[in-house]
């Protein structure tokens, strides 16, 4: 499973063909939030309901459901392929056994549960200026950072603080191996529209270190969890027996590798590992050498386990 990602760049490059070229059925993921997710049987895009979720949802109601049609349909277990948000959701999914049990083995690119050591620029600064807050006071609960609104408020965030003149760099960290012709392509469809409480709950993460269900505050928490804090997702809950991969970069700002480290102790699988000290966030996307340095390895990995689904 894949996002649109996956096909940003040229077919020999793009992991999604790659994959299928060596004949894997591969399925792609699509999440709420997305341009093309504004299909609903009573909410409007306009509507606040409609963005009333965060990576949570997109976790154990979004994914979940992807990876029971896929099941259901192919009546085969899956093989999940995960970056960045993709691998919060996959690891918090993980961690519930009805969905695990439909799953072969997974591969998490940049894999993040833990962000309490995120170093990008421009990340920092919206977290510190409470930029999530800032916009939930506005009413505002799409965050689409192509309108007016948010354009005019980075612009003040950036202005005088940040060098936000490469865009990508100030908020992934920098990238080793990117064909610049292709981030302008990648820019013409990223970022796609979130909603203001998945900002909220990401920027919770990085400011209490947790890896934990949305934080409602204490009373709303008591009512909804039975508890004043929200419950942790228990990454030791990830089967033993389930076999992962992941790829990590020295050079990235926001899957941090002391965060890496972190969700490693928390495993009780051991998951074979990638670690490549030049990459940054979006190389394991897009960088010119991603065939031969991240996915090929990839790709062994799944044929050393004999199946060939996607």
């Amino acid at each position: 499973m894949a996002g649109d990602a996956w096909f940003l760049d040229s077919p020999e490059q793009s992991l999604g063909y790659i994959l299928a070229r060596q004949g894997f059925d591969v399925w792609v993921g699509n999440v709420r939030g997305t341009f093309w997710s504004y299909g609903h049987v009573s909410l409007s895009e306009k509507d606040k309901n409609f963005w009333d979720w965060s990576w949570q949802e997109l976790a154990l109601c979004d994914l979940s459901a992807m990876m029971h049609h896929i099941y259901s349909t192919t009546n085969s277990k899956i093989l999940v392929v995960g970056h960045s948000q993709g691998t919060i959701m996959s690891l918090a999914a993980l961690t519930q056994p009805n969905i695990a049990e439909m799953v072969e083995a997974a591969a998490l690119l940049c894999p993040i549960s833990y962000l309490e050591h995120i170093s990008a620029p421009l990340v920092l600064r919206m977290v510190g200026l409470h930029l999530d807050q800032m916009v939930l006071a506005m009413g505002i609960h799409q965050l689409n950072f192509r309108s007016e609104v948010l354009i005019n408020l980075l612009d003040s965030m950036c202005d005088g603080h940040v060098d936000c003149d490469d865009l990508l760099t100030s908020m992934t960290g920098q990238n080793c191996c990117l064909n610049n012709s292709r981030v302008d392509n990648f820019l013409e469809y990223e970022p796609h529209p979130s909603s203001v409480k998945n900002l909220r709950h990401l920027f919770q993460m990085i400011r209490q270190g947790t890896f934990s269900q949305y934080d409602y505050g204490i009373f709303k928490n008591l009512k909804l969890y039975g508890q004043v804090k929200p419950p942790a997702f228990d990454l030791s809950q990830i089967p033993k027996s389930l076999p992962l991969w992941m790829g990590y970069g020295g050079y990235d700002a926001l899957a941090d590798v002391a965060d890496v480290e972190h969700t490693l102790k928390e495993l009780q699988t051991k998951p074979e590992l990638l670690y490549l000290e030049n990459y940054g966030h979006l190389d394991f996307l897009m960088s010119v050498h991603g065939k031969e340095d991240v996915f090929d390895h990839m790709i062994r990995f799944f044929r050393s386990l004999g199946k060939s689904s996607a």
